[in-house]
């Protein structure tokens, strides 16, 4: 047995439950697209450059010859934390904006840029 809304309801109830499915498949759209992306971030001048996909997966790191000093290796060390983070953070800023855009700043709970 169907539930029947009061005339003049249930067309406002249909307009919105389709807006939020169409909302639902942008937004899982742009998920798909945000993790394909790569994004780059160096540290100490450009000696260190880590490259990470939209899942924050590394996917390549690249090392000056220069940077390695057998002697220090905590600053070598330093250098790569730094721009695996710096990358990592730039993943997730640009992932925040383009869902949020799809949102248009709704609060919806769990939704990254919701808040």
């Amino acid at each position: 047995m169907k539930a029947r809304l009061p005339k003049g309801m249930g067309g406002g109830m249909n307009n919105m439950l389709q807006r939020a499915q169409k909302m639902q498949e942008d937004m899982a759209n742009k998920q798909a697209e945000l993790e394909e992306r790569e994004y780059t971030a160096s540290s100490g001048g450009g000696m260190v450059e880590a490259v990470v996909d939209g899942k924050h997966m590394i996917k390549s790191l690249k090392i000056n010859p220069e940077a390695v000093d057998p002697e220090d290796t905590e600053m070598l060390e330093d250098l790569i934390i730094a721009a695996v983070n710096e990358a990592v953070r730039e993943a997730e800023a640009v992932s925040e904006e383009e869902l949020g855009k799809i949102t248009a700043g709704l609060n919806i709970p769990g939704m990254p840029g919701m808040f």
